[in-house]
């Protein structure tokens, strides 16, 4: 009853603090500091907090601290007399939530200030905090999020939410119970200046957060490349005084717990330990004058941990340092999960030594430290850090659109609660739609402002959008004339009705110099009506010529398609195909269906859908490039039908249907490492005649799995010419296009250079699917609510050297090795971005064919009696950027 009374003495005093301090500030009284009593996580007596005016105070040893008492009010902050951090309201780095307080039932002492109130967020699906560090981007940061319930909302009940750090899921915020505190912790590299912190409702429940803490790690600490460290656990082995240790004992402001090692004594020194002289880490002394060591000395020193997932990823790191003076000597070796990690340990005295440990997985993690034979002394451990691994592959939004609508924003005073990353993570901000692949930066396509009371001329930012295909700008009271910067948008289409004084015609500057020049106004009608019959005259001509030119060429391929294939009757295709009643695939313009001719040879029926608007160009595209292209890896082409709007193409039907479902879990048969070769030879066979056996050459430009076709032989086939080119002359270089192809295959440089399109555009996509069949993957990785490119899901594999995890596990190793690494660097070589550095489809075929004999001479050796070559971890490791380099080299 003492305890439940002092909790409502505080948190009413809390309040009343505020209202005295508004009073202050109303009275215009400086200078005064105005203190109250409050509870403490370290203390029960002494005050634990200051109220003064907004000013911000960095952590004396750790530059670029911020820390922020989420729903405290506006201007205000107080000073923690235990740690002595300085904490401020969260008001200046979000706009949106509600100012909340715990209930008065779960304040006590043992809580911390920055728990007793809470910023809610009963609005919107996302909310974000937007952090700006001095150090910016590229600097190592260890942020916390705090979460305490307490039961604010009188709801007695308990909501889950997701966290995120900028685009990527940091983790899932879940409750034991109300009067638990929930921190999330995680160690973060932001590629750009601002972090954000997002809250995203998931439906269960209101998202709040209570405090958000950053702190500046110099870069020689932590180093994990390419992914953050979302904390797991961070011990103390061996303290004595059973209490939490932070600021200022760590200079960081790492929070260490104390850890109560089974079958382990204690050990401890009174004098400091130097974390500084052969680490980066800046260990605090009081953590590293403890240690734990086995009860029996001649016994080794074990402890586990049981993670759950056995896919989990692990960066450990184990702290020693030696504390006892002797004449004895303590040598060790570290083993987890059985495997050896490290031997011959032998510690300085009173020196910090760090063991990282990178890329462990299980679900459990023993650990075990034992004494060498000529150790006097068994092995001790002072502390340890273990942390999830998290790959954020997920990009930002492009730099200059996240620019463009952010002065969008500024400019017309949106308030639609614009924050965090425009596009990411989904939903993408109110009246945005974005594009996303889960490669390249995702860019928005479509903006809708629509009776969002803008006023003022239509902005030049609207133009830097250059992707931006539909604008809503209506019923608004915007002025002036429309500008012509928006015509430079190609595909833009808008909305403009309901804007009572916006001009939809403005005459140019030319135009109303003109009217001061009548002279010049007279002349000039009178050239352009010369020029333009001029024009006119060579038109007619022209048109003439053409005509009798595309006449001549019609009649030509008409006698050619009735000679050379075989026009069968919309009658004879539903009898063929027995009215349709087998479908063996559809795609965005029509369905395939299975069908026989008379002669009962099987056949594959592609009809065009009637609702397709561009489905009959690209038809007539394939139907023309399958009656002049002729080779072993292109689907043969028997016929065509084209009959009172009913369009169709027979072609030879593959029993074996597409690559991408003989990759997917949905077949239980398994390719061997042999038919996958073989596939990919086939396949870039078929294009590298495409490329360099047709005159003029053709370009595919949708290169994909599922239009990889195989045959009861699993012979590999390239179909579906629908969205193929043809290059107009062979000197030219490239050919400006509309976009066209499949997200995850698409080349990123025909993407942002305005479709400036070539043929290794096609080396691109054949590249993704290359990294398909070596690990098994589809071209985008769906991994909880983001999308995953492959190309940066096999990154950080070849990055450590860990092929094994990389390569398809249905092949259970059975592959050469050398073949592998082969077959990985050929793959690497068509993805990087700019499209010079990549292959011709010549030298991919020749590369292959080398992978292919590797693996036929190796299944020669087996049968001859040799030993089936199975993967190992005894290879280099090579750095590998995918945007820039060829790949690993072959083993």
């Amino acid at each position: 009853m003492v305890q439940k009374c002092r909790g409502i003495w505080a948190w009413g005093y809390i309040n009343g603090f505020i209202l005295l301090q508004l009073l202050v500030n109303c009275l215009e009284t400086k200078g005064s500091n105005v203190f109250a009593s409050g509870v403490s996580k370290f203390s029960n007596s002494e005050p634990n907090f200051i109220i003064q005016k907004h000013s911000r105070r960095k952590l004396d040893d750790v530059a670029g601290s911020i820390n922020i008492d989420c729903g405290m009010p506006e201007d205000f902050s107080y000073t923690d007399a235990t740690t002595d951090i300085q904490y401020i309201s969260d008001r200046t780095f979000i706009d949106t939530g509600v100012n909340k307080n715990i209930s008065a039932n779960f304040i006590s002492d043992e809580l911390p200030m920055s728990a007793m109130t809470l910023r809610s967020f009963p609005q919107g699906k996302r909310n974000c905090y937007a952090l700006r560090p001095p150090e910016g981007k590229a600097s190592i940061y260890l942020i916390r999020a705090n979460f305490m319930y307490g039961n604010y909302d009188n709801l007695d009940k308990l909501p889950e939410f997701r966290l995120y750090i900028g685009v990527n899921l940091w983790d899932k915020v879940k409750f034991d119970n109300a009067s638990h505190m929930v921190s999330k912790e995680i160690i973060h590299v932001p590629t750009i200046d601002d972090i954000y912190v997002c809250l995203l409702n998931t439906g269960s429940g209101t998202p709040f957060i209570s405090a958000l803490e950053l702190r500046h790690f110099h870069n020689s600490t932590y180093k994990a490349e390419s992914v953050s460290l979302v904390l797991y656990r961070r011990l103390d082995f061996g303290s004595t005084a059973n209490e939490i240790v932070r600021y200022h004992d760590d200079a960081y402001d790492r929070i260490w717990f104390p850890y109560n090692c089974p079958q382990c004594a204690s050990i401890n020194t009174s004098s400091a330990v130097d974390s500084l002289v052969t680490t980066d880490f800046n260990l605090p002394s009081k953590v590293m004058q403890t240690a734990v060591q086995p009860i029996n000395a001649d016994e080794p020193l074990k402890f586990e941990f049981d993670t759950g997932d056995p896919n989990e990823n692990f960066y450990i790191y184990m702290h020693f340092a030696e504390i006892l003076q002797m004449n004895q000597s303590r040598e060790f070796n570290i083993e987890l999960n059985g495997v050896l990690l490290q031997e011959g340990v032998v510690l300085k005295y009173l020196r910090s030594t760090t063991l990282p440990i990178q890329s462990v997985r299980g679900a459990k993690l023993s650990f075990c430290l034992f004494k060498l034979p000529n150790s006097t002394l068994p092995p001790i451990l002072n502390a340890l850090e273990i942390y999830l691994v998290r790959d954020f592959w997920q990009q930002p939004t492009d730099r200059e659109d996240v620019k463009a609508i952010e002065d969008i924003k500024s400019i017309y005073y949106v308030v639609k609660g614009w924050q965090g990353d425009p596009c990411m993570p989904l939903p993408s901000w109110d009246g945005l739609n974005c594009n996303d692949n889960g490669y390249y930066p995702p860019r928005i396509i479509s903006l809708n402002l629509s009776s969002s009371g803008l006023t003022g001329e239509i902005d030049r930012s609207l133009s830097n959008l250059k992707l931006l295909q539909h604008l809503d700008l209506s019923e608004n009271s915007l002025r002036g004339g429309v500008p012509e910067f928006l015509s430079e948008l190609p595909n833009l289409r808008t909305l403009l009705d309901g804007n009572p004084e916006l001009c939809l015609w403005s005459p140019s500057k030319e135009e109303r110099k003109s009217a001061f020049v009548p002279i010049v106004a007279t002349i000039v009608p009178l050239v352009v009506i010369l020029m333009a019959m001029t024009l006119i005259i060579l038109c007619i001509y022209k048109r003439k010529k053409v005509a009798r030119m595309l006449v001549d060429s019609r009649m030509e391929e008409g006698s050619s398609l009735k000679s050379h294939n075989r026009q069968f009757t919309y009658a004879e295709i539903v009898r063929m195909t027995n009215n349709f009643s087998t479908v063996i695939g559809k795609g965005g313009f029509g369905t395939v269906y299975h069908g026989y001719l008379s002669d009962d040879t099987q056949v594959a029926v592609k009809m065009l859908s009637p609702t397709s608007g561009h489905g009959s160009t690209q038809f007539r595209t394939e139907a023309h490039l399958l009656m002049r292209v002729h080779h072993r890896n292109l689907a043969s082409f028997i016929g065509y039908c084209n009959e009172s709007g009913n369009i169709g193409i027979v072609y030879e039907y593959m029993a074996c249907g597409n690559l991408e479902h003989y990759l997917s879990d949905k077949t239980v048969e398994v390719l061997s490492w042999k038919e996958r070769l073989q596939i990919a030879l086939d396949a870039a066979q078929g294009l590298e005649y495409l490329h360099h056996g047709c005159k003029p050459p053709i370009i595919h430009r949708d290169v994909k799995s599922a239009n990889i076709l195989l045959n009861d032989n699993l012979q590999a086939k390239i179909a579906d010419f629908g969205c193929s080119k043809i290059f107009p002359s062979e000197s030219r270089s490239h050919l400006s296009t509309g976009v066209v192809g499949t997200v995850g295959y698409l080349d990123p440089e025909y993407y942002y250079s305005a479709s400036r399109l070539t043929e290794k555009s096609d080396v691109y996509s054949f590249g993704i699917i290359l990294l398909e069949l070596i690990t098994g993957q589809p071209a985008v990785i769906k991994n909880h609510d983001q999308n995953i490119h492959i190309v940066h899901w096999v990154s950080p594999y070849i990055e450590r050297g860990d092929i094994r995890n990389a390569v398809d596990r249905r092949l259970q190793g059975n592959f050469d090795t050398n073949s592998v690494w082969k077959f990985l660097e050929i793959a690497m070589s068509c993805v990087p971005s700019i499209s010079i550095q990549r292959p011709t489809m010549n030298h991919i075929v020749a590369e292959l064919k080398e992978c292919l004999e590797t693996e036929i001479a190796r299944e020669q050796n087996c049968r001859m009696g040799g030993q089936t070559t199975r993967l190992s971890n005894s290879f280099e490791i090579i750095a590998v950027d995918p945007e820039t380099q060829v790949g690993p080299e072959a083993r």
